[in-house]
């Protein structure tokens, strides 16, 4: 046994240069380190896509989409591109808060998209004035959008009120202005006679 051990440290010293101990220091070290490292991913085995019931949202207006921002971490990650609207929420990395493309988020992002700015001002559906080389790169970007996320619904013009709703809005004001009108009446009165009805102080 003792004559394998020394035959066995000076085949290492010959071929490797390091001593026996050194040498299974550094074997030692590299077996911890695979191991750690390993242990840092998760194996294809163990990943379990969260499964989501597809979603259908229909029409939204710019305003009501702006919710699905990523500010709420309940509801996915929307993004508009020539008024379709996309669920984004598997590139949460990018397009969640924190990411680079996060400020498109909740929004209407052709224009910006189109010119390949990040400015505010640029984040919106305006396609006038575009050249045909931006329409062409927004082209690009919606063939990505369609290829890779699944669409839920399109951007519906902002919702007018028919002339009943717009009756019954009406009606409701003006029995808020009787209302803060005979509350401030009772305040004054109040005030005159010198009495302090409660709430009035």
């Amino acid at each position: 046994m003792a004559s394998v051990w020394t035959a066995m440290t000076e085949m290492i010293l010959e071929y490797t240069g390091l001593s026996s101990t050194a040498f299974f220091t550094i074997a030692a070290m590299m077996v911890v380190t695979y191991k750690v490292i390993c242990s840092m991913f998760v194996s294809a085995d163990d990943f379990v896509p969260v499964k989501r019931e597809p979603l259908h949202l229909g029409d939204l207006t710019e305003e009501e989409l702006k919710a699905y921002n990523g500010s709420d971490s309940q509801k996915p990650l929307l993004i508009a591109i020539r008024g379709q609207i996309y669920d984004v929420s598997s590139s949460k990395m990018f397009y969640g808060p924190g990411g680079p493309y996060a400020m498109f988020a909740g929004r209407d992002a052709s224009r910006a998209l189109a010119q390949l700015s990040f400015k505010p001002q640029d984040i919106n559906g305006n396609l006038e004035g575009l050249s045909d080389a931006e329409l062409e790169i927004l082209r690009d970007w919606e063939d990505k959008f369609i290829e890779k996320y699944a669409r839920v619904g399109q951007l519906a013009p902002k919702k007018t009120l028919t002339k009943k709703e717009e009756d019954e809005n009406a009606s409701r004001i003006e029995v808020l202005k009787a209302t803060k009108a005979d509350m401030m009446q009772e305040g004054g009165s109040a005030e005159v006679n010198g009495v302090h009805k409660a709430g009035h102080l």
